[in-house]
Formats: C-alpha cells, structure tokens, sequence
C-alpha cells in the first residue's frame, strides 16, 4: 500500500494540526512554511539575551481542541491552568461619585498625592455553571448595585441565542447588550473585559453571534470553560520547536522558507471507454465537495486505527496537484537536518491532496480558479483585519504582584509578568538596546535562521522596535532588586498600531503608574513594541456567512485556518480545529482506509472535546 502524498501549506497552528494528523494517520506529509520557523503568528524571538514572544497569548479550560494539540506535542506539563477562574482588574483611583462615572487621573509629578488605584477580583466558585459567577459579580466594584443587578437579564437571554441562527451574526453585540438594560459603563468595565480580547474588536463592533460563543461557551457554560492559562514556555518552544520535532519523528518533511506561488490541479485522466453491459459508474462518489455554509459540530478525533491510503491506486505515478514554490529548496532549509534532502532544489511537490492553511488573504490568492465560487472566495478575501499591539516594559524593581492582570479605565488592558518566561530572572543586567525600527508588515520576527533550533530563535537587527528615551540609560537600578518585565497586550489595536514607540511610552508608563503604584518609582530600563498588523481577520456582523467550510470543489484540496467556519473566533483554539476538519475532510473523501495497524502501533490521537 502506498501512502498518499499530502502537501500542507502553511505551518501555523492549523497547518502543524493537520500535518500531524494526517502523518500519524499514515499520509506521506511535506509541510511548507514561507517564514524560517514553524508556529504562524505564536512566535518567538531572542532580544538582548531575552526571549520574547511576538504576542501574548492565554487558552482557557474550554480549548479542548488547543490543549489536545499541546498534550500530542508533549507539552500539557508547560502548559499550566488555574485551578479556577480567578481575574485581578485594576483601575486608576479613586472611584468617582455616584454610580460608576469616569475615573479621575494622578496628577502624576505635578506635586499632589498619588492617587490609590483600585481592585476588583472576579473568581469562580465551585457551583455549577452557570451559577459559578454570581457571587463574583454580585461584588464586582467598578458597577453600581443597579449596574450588578442589571448583568442578569442578558446572562438570561444569551442563554437562549443560537449563534448559527440565521440573522444572529448580522446584529451588533453592542446593540443587543444596549437593548437588554446594560448602560455604556457596564459594557466597558464589564462585558469588554471578556470580548474585546477573544474577538480583537471594539466590544459595542461586534458580532453578536461571535460575542455568543464566548459568552455561553465560557462564562455561561461548564464552570472551568473560563479558567485561564498562560504557557510556560515561549510559545515558539512550545509550539513550533515541539511540531517540529514531532513531525520530524513521524516521517513528516517540514520545508521552510518555503513560499508557495501556486497550486496546479494535475489535468483529469481519460474516462475510459464503457465496456458493453457493465453497470453505470457511481457518479455520486466523484462529486465535488458541497459548499456547505452552516457551522457543523466540532469536529471529532481523527480515527487513526486504520492508516490512510490514497483512493486512486494511479496516485503515486499521477497526483492530483502540483504545488509550485517559488524558488528552489535549499537544503538548509529542512527542518531536520538529518532528513532526506530530495526536496534539495525541487520547485514543485507532487501532492495527492493538498491542506491549505495560510491567511485568508494569502488563500484567496493561491486557490485554484474553479475550487470554490468565485463570490466566495471574494467574499472571505474581504473578511479584513484587526491589529494586536503588545508593549514589553522592563522596570529595574518588581512592580505587580500578580502573575496578570485586567485593567479598565485605562489604555492599558491586560498586563503580564514575563520575567521567568522570558528568561530575564536567569540575566544580572539586561542590556539597553539602541533604537530599532520594524518594517510596516513585520511583527518583531527574525529572517536570520532558516532552520528549527527547539528552545531558541535569532532575531535580526530591526527585530522590535524600541524607544530609547532618557531613563532607559539607568541601567539595571539597585543590585538588591531584581527586574521584572512586563508585557502589554491592546487587542483591537486600530489607534495604537501606527503609533511610534516613543509616543506609546509617553502614553503607557504613566498609566502603568496609575494602576502599579510601585512602578511610581521604579525606573524603566527597557521599552519595546511588537505589532501584529493583521493578528485577526475583523470580527464584525456579517462576516459568519464569509468563512468557508474545509471542503472545496476540488477532490483533494481542502482549506484550514483560524478564519474558516469553525464555529469559534479567529483564536488558537479555531485554528487547531480547522487542522483537524481539513484532516478528515481528506479522510472522508480522497483518502481510504487501509488495514489496521498493529498491535505495536502507539499512534497519538489528536481529539476535540464534544
């Protein structure tokens, strides 16, 4: 039997999913990646001895799809979560009259008192949901007791709205919060804490349908669905190192710098002539995939108790596709060194089936004309974008208590402590780099190493950008204090992604201050900004009818991607389960099962929790 070719393009997390399914399924898998790393936009880079991550990123107890992938990869021990849900939100202070107006500011060094800030905790109980909430919100301090009460008739009402029904998604989440009794105040200090991170638009913008699936899958569902993690290791470590290393032990081929410039459908073979008084063909097992449109269940655990094999015994001399790069590989360019270098120099993969798994816009360029509708592969390539900024702030003293944290009132939104993670705990003195300047398109990522190195990646000259103002020249302050480094995440960062750095440092360390009263006197011996221009596709109403399912009308071909119809937002839990549909699209249809496996099999399953 002759294992089926795959060529999976794009090594994000949905293009690592479905390689490492279809691989330990059996499938003969190269994966191509464009970037010198596995990971997509969860990355990482070195800086000045620290390794950085280009963005923050947090998983709750409802990814079963993403922490699956983690405890396939190996990586469930570094991949911690509370043991509830349990959120700090600060606020500059303190709280004016009345029943929750805007917050006055410090006067910061004009000479009068700091103002206190203040704190609220949301933590989860151990009642069942969706009861586990209430007490936390009934003591919520940034709402009035009216405001408090008032948070019960939409927890009521989001109960009962389907997200996938026709006209939820064209309404705005705004609007229906507006329309159930939730005042302008609740929305920013309350209904925005959850959605503006998970949907990476302006809470009041948007979709409801999408703000639906947040709110009832993680505040309205199973009591741990909200409970939060944060890796313990950089996310490229734990994620692309890992693929990497995974699918090398599998038999995988991993390509990097391997940019795709087309996808060539092979031409189909001659029917062959009817032998008189044979039965007619079954036209319905050729039919091209349905463009199908309406969200289906999560999709279920690859069955690997029997190994792929391709549907067309002519596959290995006659495959399906043709995926033509851009330029030659170069040997330097495999994953694992060790590998078969017969990719060396080959400017087309002949593929039998084909993943792809890249941005939408990039996938509305490389589809085959024909594949799907014209109007919609138009219609996803419009889906837009939304920028994540995230600030990374080294102070020379400890100056939050507390793993991470939630502001409101502020433009900060959520800070967290990256001194362990970092590797900054492990430095005396972290150097004070010299000014540096990112590329419009560039999100801080090196282009320096083409190869895979697990636990480290370069970054090149320009790899952040950095604002080298006066107190960054102070050093590493007192020897008895440590560092501790901080990192800054904005979702729906639309006014802050062309802002220079030395302008975002004006802006953010004082409001660091208001919030840290510690950071008042600390000194701030590193400041650098990453920006990830295009991190979402615009999560906004109207846009469930754009994300295409993982089928295409081409047997063979299939797309993955955060941005598909997966029933969920643009987040890694998304991408992860758009890799696993793709895989048993393929296994659905151009793929067939060969015999089982044997008993010494110890094939890994990657499964997605119902």
């Amino acid at each position: 039997m002759t294992a089926p070719r795959v060529a999976v393009i794009g090594g994000g997390l949905a293009g690592i999913t479905a390689a490492i399914a279809l691989a330990e399924a059996g499938a003969a898998v190269t994966l191509l990646e464009a970037r010198p790393r596995l990971g997509g936009a969860t990355c990482s880079f070195a800086r000045d001895g620290l390794v950085v991550d280009t963005g923050q990123h947090i998983y709750l107890g409802c990814c079963t799809a993403y922490r699956g992938l983690l405890d396939t990869l190996g990586m469930t021990a570094h991949a911690p979560i509370q043991d509830r849900f349990d959120v700090t939100v600060l606020a500059p202070g303190p709280r004016s009259a009345g029943s929750g107006g805007t917050t006055p500011r410090s006067a910061g060094s004009g000479g009068t008192t700091p103002l206190t800030p203040r704190r609220g905790r949301l933590r989860r109980t151990a009642l069942p949901g969706p009861l586990h909430m209430l007490p936390a919100l009934g003591r919520y301090p940034f709402l009035s007791l009216a405001e408090r009460a008032s948070v019960a008739r939409p927890a009521l009402a989001m109960r009962r709205v389907d997200p996938a029904a026709p006209g939820v998604d064209e309404q705005r989440f705004g609007d229906w919060l507006a329309a159930r009794g939730q005042s302008n105040r609740a929305r920013r200090a309350l209904w925005d804490l959850f959605t503006v991170s998970a949907l990476n638009i302006a809470g009041d913008d948007a979709s409801l349908s999408l703000a639906a699936t947040v709110v009832k899958t993680g505040l309205l569902g199973q009591k741990n669905a909200a409970d939060v993690g944060v890796p313990a290791l950089p996310l490229g470590e734990l994620q692309g190192d890992a693929a990497a290393t995974l699918l090398a032990k599998l038999g995988a081929q991993v390509l990097l710098n391997a940019k795709v410039a087309a996808i060539d459908p092979a031409p189909a073979p001659a029917a062959p002539a009817p032998v008189p008084g044979a039965a007619a063909p079954d036209l319905a097992a050729h039919a091209p995939f349905p463009a199908a449109t309406a969200p289906g269940p999560a999709p279920a655990a690859l069955d690997l108790a029997h190994p792929v094999a391709s549907a067309d015994p002519a596959a290995p001399s006659c495959p399906r596709f043709r995926v033509r790069l851009a330029r030659p590989v170069d040997p330097i360019d495999l994953a694992d060194p060790a590998a078969s270098s017969d990719a060396a120099d080959a400017t087309e993969i002949p593929a039998d089936a084909v993943v792809l798994a890249v941005p939408h816009e990039a996938a509305a360029r490389l589809i085959p004309p024909g594949a799907l509708p014209e109007a919609t592969v138009a219609g996803w390539a419009g889906l837009g974008a939304s920028p994540i900024v995230n600030v990374h702030v080294i102070y020379d003293r400890p100056v939050l208590d507390l793993p991470f944290a939630a502001a409101i009132d502020s433009p900060v939104q959520w800070i967290f402590d990256r001194t362990r993670i970092s590797g900054l705990n492990r430095l005396s003195t972290p150097a004070s780099s010299a000014s540096q300047s990112l590329q419009p398109n560039e999100t801080g990522v090196s282009l320096r190493s083409s190869v895979v190195n697990p636990g480290f990646h370069y970054a090149a000259d320009g790899a952040a950008d950095s604002a080298n103002a006066a107190d960054g020249a102070h050093g590493a302050g007192d020897a008895a204090q440590r560092p501790q480094y901080l990192a800054i995440s904005l979702s729906a960062a639309d006014e802050y992604v062309d802002v220079p750095a030395a302008t975002l440092r004006e802006q953010l360390v004082p409001a660091l201050a208001e919030l840290l009263p510690a950071a008042r006197e600390a000194q701030v011996i590193e400041f650098f900004v990453t920006r990830e221009r295009r991190a979402t596709f615009r999560q906004a109403p109207g846009t469930a009818r754009l994300r295409p399912r993982a089928g295409t009308r081409l047997p063979g071909l299939v797309l993955a991607g955060a941005w598909t119809d997966t029933g969920w937002p643009d987040t890694m839990e998304s991408a992860v389960r758009s890799g696993l549909a793709a895989a048993i699209e393929l296994r659905h249809t151009v793929l067939s099962t060969g015999p089982a496996p044997s008993a010494s099999d110890s094939s890994t399953t990657i499964g997605v929790g119902q």
